[in-house]
């Protein structure tokens, strides 16, 4: 593996002036700063971006936790934060927490390891109150912030307010939302009080269905809907608090050969990309994504710098009417 002692040879330039020219410190001549870079061309050099933020008075290092990277949602929020890193010059160290409380002592000996400038934690199940003495940011997205500089939200209530009235315009007489975790608290069950309280405003008949931790890690909830739908046929509207969970719902529609939208009406939450690819393409709420990542990042740096944040951002939702309800 190729060294800054190696660059420092071909360059004929000390080592530590190939340092300073690396980590941009004092004076450096333009002849000297080329030198440098054609050796490290040559060499195929790539400098270690952890190493030269631990010699550094600011870290450009951003922890990001996610409990899963097969979930499209995540995926697309890690793609967005990566994107905004480093358009600021940050760059992304990733963990997967995998919903297991035991990964959390790695997550934080590694990011007091590697000094990093803060940590944006996405995982609605990972416990918050063990990272409380990290010495830097925590911002939080779509998680109960607990202990933290600043929490990232989308405006739960009102897109599960809004998806449930959107189904109820449509002729809905009788409501299912598949909610959230049972015994985890997010900002997501939001969606399920949202959804509640339209069902009430309006006099509609109305379940909650939430789920269990294995399914929500596993993803694969059909067995988990054919029993719903077999206690309740009259279900004519289902919002779900995922796309992912929507998908499903179609997929059960198309194996009971169950027409959607003209016997049932469906819409998700999140916009991921996958709710466009679907027959038919489904009607969602969409989730400010690369909004909130962006956010997110610029949060963390200026609470780095020292500068004052809000302790809460919530971001407007809005509805995507598309073929399912």
């Amino acid at each position: 593996m190729v060294t800054i002692k190696d660059v420092s040879k071909e360059a004929g330039i000390a080592v530590g002036t190939v340092s300073r020219v690396l980590n941009n410190r004092g004076y450096i001549s333009e002849a000297t700063r080329q030198k440098v870079a054609h050796a490290m061309q040559k060499l195929n050099y790539q400098p270690n971006e952890m190493a030269r933020s631990l010699s550094r008075q600011k870290s450009t290092i951003i922890g990001l936790v996610i409990p899963q990277i097969e979930n499209p949602y995540f995926a697309s929020l890690t793609k967005y934060i990566e994107r905004s890193a480093s358009a600021y010059g940050y760059q992304i160290l990733l963990f997967l927490s995998d919903g297991k409380i035991q990964n959390e002592e790695k997550v934080i000996e590694q990011c007091k390891k590697d000094r990093v400038a803060g940590i944006i934690l996405c995982s609605g199940l990972f416990p918050v109150s063990p990272l409380k003495d990290l010495g830097c940011p925590l911002i939080t997205i779509e998680r109960a912030l607990d202990t933290g500089t600043s929490a990232i939200l989308c405006d739960n209530y009102e897109g599960g307010a809004m998806a449930t009235q959107y189904l109820i315009d449509r002729g809905c007489k009788y409501l299912l939302h598949l909610s959230g975790v049972v015994g985890n608290k997010m900002p997501a069950d939001r969606r399920a009080l949202g959804f509640i309280d339209t069902c009430k405003k309006n006099g509609v008949i109305h379940i909650e269905a939430p789920f269990s931790e294995e399914l929500y890690e596993k993803m694969e909830y059909i067995e988990f809907l054919e029993e719903i739908f077999a206690l309740h046929s009259e279900i004519d509207g289902v919002f779900t608090s995922n796309d992912i969970i929507a998908t499903q719902v179609l997929q059960l529609c198309a194996r009971s050969h169950i027409a959607v939208p003209e016997q049932l009406k469906i819409v998700g939450f999140d916009d991921i990309p996958l709710a466009s690819w679907t027959v038919p393409m489904l009607t969602t709420i969409k989730q400010p994504i690369p909004e909130m990542a962006e956010m997110a990042v610029r949060t963390l740096i200026d609470a780095h710098d020292g500068k004052t944040v809000p302790k809460e951002i919530r971001m407007a939702v809005k509805l995507i009417e598309r073929e399912s309800a």
